[in-house]
């Protein structure tokens, strides 16, 4: 006959998908009875209508009936105001304790900007908007995490964030008394602040509340498990929020995107200029919208020729890549369909692979200097 020990043994490896950690160990499992073959447990959620609770379901069930159970009823709540502020403290104050801190320096909440975190920043930017800049901050990220990769993304371009739409995210992060937890996407977690804007309000606001948005992206959002790389969409331009992110993630690379046309390019500039300035390292040049290819396979240079290249002497650095007008061809019907993001196997994907490939070759050369 089972025991409630081996019950609670099989579920410690059973996680929240979201906090990446296992429900016994965050109390998650209560009330168990069992009857025969015939087990019975509650659940408790971190939030009433939690948008992984199906997941949660589908795991607890196949780990009890490993064990032999015939079946399993399980019910759900949800914790307490009081537990979640609990395990807002937890999580905040676990993340502290793992990651060194200079003697009289107060705690950090969130080890990813810590001295010795592992996480690689890469701020994605440009001279002007329309340029592409936010898919290929998409489809880069998604890349990487198709090489197996922890990747995250922080959409900080507050005015026009897009990466949710992009992404076709609809669900909203979970919060957990102050600490909030990041959507999770084709393996990729985000954090935008479209996440908090009811319908696509605009957003009127200077800059210093800008500022303190993004340093609430880094100080209260859990992204688990150690990222390989978070990526920034960041605003076009060498304004408030560029800066602020300069000046906050010194150890941050770029990689900046242009369009073939003279004049992004010639904009594009100031924006590598700036990351040079600020002592940031430009991993390289993306020319999006390089070319249109025709059915007949000629290649049809619509915004111009050499733009990319151009700046990539500018500003002393790679072209890492040429990406060509393309639209995905996703269908919504799709199980983790995203409007702008393109198949693995397409050939616009694999450019992204090729990209990604590289990218990680460029960090490795720079953290090792």
């Amino acid at each position: 006959m089972l025991t409630k020990e081996q019950i609670l043994e099989a579920l410690r490896d059973v996680k929240d998908p979201e906090i990446n950690r296992s429900l016994v160990e965050l109390n998650m499992i209560r009330d168990i009875r069992i009857e025969g073959d015939t087990v019975s447990l509650t659940v408790v959620l971190t939030i009433t209508g939690c948008p992984l609770k199906a997941k949660i379901e589908d795991d607890v069930v196949a780990a009890i009936r490993a064990l032999g159970a015939e079946k399993v009823n399980l019910q759900f709540g949800a914790m307490t105001d009081e537990e979640r502020a609990a395990l807002s403290a937890q999580l905040r104050g676990g993340q502290a304790q793992t990651h060194n801190v200079t003697p009289g320096q107060a705690p950090l909440l969130n080890p990813i900007l810590a001295k010795d975190s592992n996480t690689t920043f890469i701020a994605v930017t440009s001279g002007k908007g329309g340029v592409g800049k936010s898919t290929v901050t998409v489809n880069l990220a998604v890349a990487l995490a198709r090489l197996g990769k922890k990747v995250g993304i922080i959409d900080a371009d507050i005015y026009g964030f897009s990466v949710p739409d992009m992404m076709n995210i609809d669900q909203r992060p979970t919060v957990i008394g102050e600490t909030i937890l990041p959507v999770e996407k084709q393996n990729v977690k985000v954090m935008s602040m479209g996440f908090f804007v009811e319908d696509n309000s605009p957003i009127i606001w200077r800059g210093p509340m800008l500022g303190k948005m993004l340093r609430n992206f880094f100080s209260e959002v859990h992204w688990g498990e150690e990222l390989d790389y978070l990526l920034l969409d960041l605003p076009p331009g060498t304004g408030d929020m560029a800066l602020d992110v300069h000046t906050m993630i010194p150890q941050s690379m770029e990689i900046v995107v242009t369009t073939p046309h003279a004049t992004a390019a010639f904009v594009a500039a100031r924006a590598g200029a700036m990351a040079k300035r600020t002592g940031h390292e430009i991993l390289g040049i993306v020319e999006n919208m390089a070319w249109y290819e025709a059915k007949d396979g000629s290649k049809e240079y619509v915004f111009g020729r050499g733009g990319g290249a151009k700046l990539a002497e500018t500003l002393a650095c790679e072209l890492l890549a040429q990406i060509p007008l393309g639209q995905p061809d996703n269908h919504p019907s799709e199980p983790d369909y995203s409007p702008s993001i393109y198949g693995e196997k397409t050939a616009i994907g694999q450019l992204y692979i090729d990209m990604a490939k590289r990218v990680v070759e460029k960090c490795s050369e720079v953290t090792t200097r």
